[in-house]
């Protein structure tokens, strides 16, 4: 569960920020609640999700956007 939430929490940096975000947020919590093997990467998927997350409103509040934008 830990890996999945930082595989999420690092393609949420890329797309889909907005689901992928709070989704690995929320994995790697459960993963830690369950004590992982892992504990370090669940760590690192739940900052992973609050900076999808970051990078979503930054965007937004940059260009008015929910998407990346080049022009």
């Amino acid at each position: 569960m830990a890996v999945t939430a930082f595989v999420l929490g690092l393609v949420g940096l890329l797309v889909m920020n907005l689901l992928l975000g709070p989704v690995a947020v929320v994995l790697g919590a459960l993963a830690l609640y369950r004590r992982t093997t892992r504990p370090g990467r669940a760590r690192l998927a739940i900052a992973l999700g609050i900076t999808d997350v970051l990078v979503l409103a930054c965007l937004v509040t940059a260009d008015g956007t929910w998407s990346w934008s080049l022009t």
